[in-house]
């Protein structure tokens, strides 16, 4: 049984030491690894080098059917294997973490506190609720049952978990130890998932399906290139924390940062006309609604906005986009640009987003993101971030229809 995995000066480390990769070799299939590659085919290769890490139990476990029920079973929630398919981070040795965490840093944007580097700030953020939880009865329990996105997602979460229908089940044998895989427990970045949907290629059809409590990352490729970047979840709790080095995180300020800019450039009459009749306790399309945009956009059309609020728009997108490779996500920030003129802003609640419910959405043709403040959970003095980001047609590279 692996003992919990913590993120140490930017990457992986486990306590345990298992599979090598020469015995993985002889357990399993050995994938080609090229050294030379670049863009579509590094990530293969990347992908290549942590599957013959692995032994052929262990691969049955990564590698999956590219089906509609594997690839929306994904959640914001920390229930483990209960609601996600692939193999987990807290079984897997030092080396097989460190091959994990490459294929992540390949497939990722390089930008500051995006991309690769948000991914790791997350999992932190998830050792430091662990952490706080077992600091003592001061401090308030954060399990799943006292989590009110737990509720706010009840419906989504049931479509999303392999246990709610024998017929639609993601493929996939869970890791042992219930909910919260080995070691038990709901947070930790030992709880988190790695899932190649289809077997990686530079020519195929697949998908690179990654997360855990308050993550989710789904990159499609087709052919060579990225067909999707979406959805794209991204949460954290608590919003900012400084570590036992001095090191202050704040994973989520560039995401809401940028939000902030725009809509405090926003006139009154701006302000008017984005302002949303609903309230919200957590966003629209979370998990398990895939496909449900609103029918009519609302909020203030950023065709009426100022040169320089137009800008505001687009870097307040960029942020979220930046979680795939940089060469993809400067090409579909090119599409959003275009796109712009047709492109919504709306908010409801407030928009200083450091209220329960204060909410911010950007809505396109093609871009859709919803930013939402909640209560804290375990850190009950502070809010608490949940976002996505989608494609009205891009989501998992096109692949599905949805009603």
């Amino acid at each position: 049984m692996a003992a919990g995995v913590v993120l140490v000066g930017g990457g992986f480390a486990a306590a345990n030491a298992a599979t090598t990769t020469a015995d993985a070799k002889k357990a399993g299939v050995h994938y080609p690894v090229s050294k030379k590659a670049t863009g579509v085919a590094a990530v293969v290769s990347a992908a290549n080098a942590f599957l013959n890490t692995l032994d052929s139990d262990q691969q049955a476990e990564t590698v999956l059917d590219f089906s509609q029920a594997n690839a929306t079973a994904w959640s914001n929630l920390p229930c483990g294997s209960s609601c996600r398919p692939g193999i987990q981070t807290g079984s897997l040795s030092d080396e097989q973490l460190a091959a994990l965490k490459n294929v992540l840093k390949v497939a990722l944007g390089t930008g500051e506190d995006t991309g690769y580097a948000h991914v790791l700030q997350t999992l932190l953020a998830d050792d430091q609720l662990t952490s706080s939880e077992s600091s003592g009865p001061s401090t308030p329990s954060g399990s799943p049952s006292n989590d009110p996105s737990a509720s706010a997602s009840a419906s989504a979460s049931a479509s999303a978990d392999p246990s709610a229908t024998a017929t639609d089940a993601p493929t996939g044998t869970p890791p042992s130890g219930g909910p919260g895989g080995p070691g038990g427990g709901g947070y930790g970045s030992d709880i988190y998932f790695l899932a190649f949907l289809g077997t990686p290629s530079a020519d195929g059809t697949w998908q690179l399906h990654f997360g855990g409590h308050h993550l989710a990352v789904n990159i499609t490729y087709k052919d060579g290139k990225v067909s999707g970047a979406s959805p794209f979840f991204t949460g954290v709790e608590p919003s900012s924390w400084t570590a036992d080095d001095g090191t202050t995180y704040e994973p989520l300020a560039k995401f809401r940062d940028g939000l902030l800019a725009l809509t405090g450039s926003l006139s009154t009459e701006q302000l008017a006309a984005a302002k949303l009749s609903e309230s919200f306790s957590d966003v629209l399309l979370g998990p398990g609604e895939d496909g449900q945009f609103p029918e009519t956009k609302e909020g203030v059309k950023v065709s009426s906005l100022s040169p320089k609020q137009k800008q505001l728009v687009l870097k307040a997108i960029h942020p979220w986009i930046a979680d795939v490779d940089d060469a993809t996500a400067k090409k579909l920030m090119k599409t959003y640009e275009h796109e712009l003129n047709q492109t919504f802003v709306a908010y409801s609640g407030g928009t200083g987003l450091d209220t329960q419910g204060d909410y911010v959405r950007i809505d396109g043709p093609g871009v859709w993101i919803e930013f939402v403040c909640q209560n804290g959970i375990v850190y009950r003095d502070q809010i608490h971030y949940h976002s996505v980001y989608r494609d009205h047609t891009r989501d998992y590279g096109s692949e599905f229809s949805f009603s």
